[in-house]
């Protein structure tokens, strides 16, 4: 086989891996949303927060106020990521969100925990985290369960 021939049938065999998980799980991208790339974007836990920490750190009003990260820091991830990820629209547009929200215990500042999402998707998604820290603080759902839940609809849906 041809390299060109390899690379047809990689191609399709990806389409087809995608096609079946699609299928699957029933999942779609959102409208207006930019799917998390589970390479460049598979979340990262802050050590800080565990079941065990919760009580003194998520499930505290105005705890990720404290860990947040700076604003010329995120814009300037932003930037950076956009171009990664093939989105040229204005910055503005944009939020540099966690995979895993500090509301769930997500590293503040690794890279590897954050990409662009664009509004209103991104603000949609922000209510999903608040409710879910919510059914964690109030001990309906683990944190585990809740961080496996964000991390997925991020990847399927953005």
């Amino acid at each position: 086989m041809t390299t060109r021939q390899l690379l047809v049938l990689a191609a399709a065999a990806l389409l087809l891996v995608a096609f079946l998980l699609h299928v699957e799980h029933g999942a779609s991208p959102a409208a207006g949303a930019v799917l998390a790339d589970p390479v460049r974007t598979p979340g990262v836990l802050n050590p800080d927060v565990t079941q065990a920490t919760i009580g003194s750190t998520i499930c505290v009003r105005g705890w990720t106020r404290t860990i947040r990260p700076p604003v010329e820091y995120t814009n300037a991830l932003k930037a950076r990521q956009m171009r990664a990820y093939g989105e040229t629209g204005p910055i503005s547009d944009y939020q540099e969100d966690h995979l895993i929200s500090l509301e769930l215990g997500g590293h503040p500042t690794d890279p590897r925990n954050l990409w662009p999402e664009p509004y209103p998707r991104a603000s949609a998604v922000d209510q999903i985290e608040n409710d879910l820290n919510a059914k964690v603080c109030d001990g309906s759902l683990s944190l585990r369960d809740a961080q496996e839940r964000e991390s997925a609809l991020k990847h399927a849906e953005g």
